[in-house]
């Protein structure tokens, strides 16, 4: 059979958009937004480990525009993860399976993790970011 005249896998732009299919994307991503965004705790500790200077400059550029979008970002992937993750294991103990279930407990995920994160960071400025 000629390589041009084989079948091709269905592609994206075939398939209409569902939750089903942001879930798992996301869930994904923001495991690995999670992994990568450790980095900065990393440093952190390693900057709080070598002196009041070094911690100086990382509580710096976290207070900046760029560091708090990367906080905000990785609260909301840890969030996300969680709770997709407690899906997970809800589904694995046999529930959820319906597809109305799926996509309500898809939507239940989305929602809440941007609920948590915003009010992680309504604690976090209520305490003056934790100063």
């Amino acid at each position: 059979m000629p390589a041009n005249a084989r079948p091709l896998s269905p592609h994206l732009s075939i398939y209409r958009w569902q939750i089903q299919m942001v879930t798992s994307i996301l869930h994904r991503a923001t495991g690995i937004a999670l992994a990568v965004g450790t980095i900065l705790l990393v440093v952190a500790l390693l900057a709080l480990a070598s002196g009041p200077d070094a911690y100086a400059n990382v509580t710096a550029f976290c207070g900046s525009w760029l560091g708090l979008l990367l906080l905000v970002g990785w609260t909301w992937s840890l969030a996300y993860h969680l709770l997709n993750g407690v899906r997970h294991l809800w589904q694995d103990l046999g529930h959820g399976y319906l597809p109305a279930q799926f996509v309500r407990n898809g939507w239940i995920v989305s929602i809440g993790s941007v609920l948590l994160t915003g009010l992680v960071w309504a604690c976090v400025f209520a305490q003056r970011g934790g100063a």
